[in-house]
């Protein structure tokens, strides 16, 4: 028997890195069962802005792996970094380095999150289900709606989830967007490298299963000028202190603590990120800073249950949906528990 290992790597495109995958076969082997059967790979860098034409190997070494629900058991997903060949340091693309020795630092913090990935679907150049001249009707009746008027690309969201819960991934759950064509899913509650090596998988087999439906999702911050709704990636935050009573006090020094740095987390949060934080649809500007409790309109929102509670979390809602998970994790663990 062999096992197809599909390899899964993020490339050096700037100013948004995309995902690269290929696969290899293991021969002779039953299941994959330890990290330690999955080889060190290799890729030529010169294709994925990773390395020059004269010196173009990279390595991907595996650091996690999933079931792979698409072509079924034993075949696997492997979650990679890339690495230099001769002494695998970390690439300078590799965010993922950083957000493990950050995460590691403050362990006993048991740092949790949950990030709620949005997306577009896009029909070659128009939004899935749009006119091809024109504009659907206002948004309003699109959020969590239902109905061949209301939602578009259904089935490709739920095979999509189904998809992700065959991984094993910490899949949370899924809802129509506020503009149509546009939905979100939701990984977590997890810690940190994890929550972002399952977003990254859960990011690839939406756009694999989309193929299959010729169909593309698009994470650009605004992906269609004007009235409508921009895609983000609200990033929900919480330590063991935040979770326990009397936490609401840790969670607003959180929120002080992001505020301090609003700027970096800003410059780091994705791209275009100026035209979907405007104020408007749902957020504060890009260049402003608040918190507020069940505040849709602020750059961090406490929920109101947590409010009540006086424990809980707190959701950054500025992440744009192409921003890397490893960094927003690794920022956020910096800010709020290494500053």
């Amino acid at each position: 028997m062999v096992v197809k290992a599909e390899y899964i790597w993020m490339d050096g495109v700037k100013p948004t890195q995309k995902l690269r995958c290929k696969t290899k076969i293991l021969p002779d082997i039953d299941e994959v069962s330890s990290l330690d059967q999955l080889p060190i790979w290799g890729f030529d860098g010169s294709s994925t802005q990773q390395a020059e034409g004269h010196d173009s190997d990279c390595a991907l070494k595996p650091v996690q792996y999933y079931p792979d629900p698409i072509r079924g058991y034993p075949h696997i997903l492997v979650m990679t970094e890339v690495c230099d060949p001769q002494t695998m340091a970390p690439h300078s693309s590799n965010t993922r380095a950083a957000c493990v020795a950050m995460a590691s630092k403050h362990s006993d913090q048991e740092c949790w999150f949950g990030i709620e990935q949005e997306y577009t679907f896009f029909d070659g150049i128009k939004p899935l289900g749009w006119p091809d001249n024109g504009f659907p009707a206002p948004q309003g009746g699109y959020y969590c709606g239902v109905g061949a008027d209301e939602v578009y690309g259904r089935d490709i969201v739920e095979e999509h989830m189904d998809a992700c819960i065959d991984a094993g991934l910490t899949f949370s759950g899924i809802n129509a967007e506020v503009m149509p064509a546009q939905w979100e899913f939701q990984i977590g509650p997890v810690g940190a490298p994890a929550a972002a090596d399952e977003l990254w998988i859960a990011r690839w087999l939406l756009y694999r299963i989309a193929e299959n439906y010729g169909v593309s999702a698009t994470l650009a911050a605004k992906p269609i000028r004007g009235d409508w709704n921009g895609a983000g990636a609200h990033t929900n935050f919480s330590t063991k202190a935040m979770r326990e009573d009397g936490g609401m006090a840790f969670i607003e020094e959180g929120c002080r603590k992001l505020g301090e740095r609003a700027a970096h987390h800003v410059e780091h949060y994705g791209s275009d990120i100026e035209s979907r934080l405007t104020g408007a649809h749902e957020t504060q500007r890009w260049d402003e800073f608040s918190w507020g409790v069940s505040d849709r309109g602020a750059s961090i929102r406490i929920p109101w249950n947590v409010a009540a509670e006086g424990k809980g979390y707190l959701e950054d809602r500025r992440p744009n949906a192409d921003v890397d998970p490893y960094v927003v994790c690794m920022l956020m663990i910096e800010s709020i528990c290494d500053l």
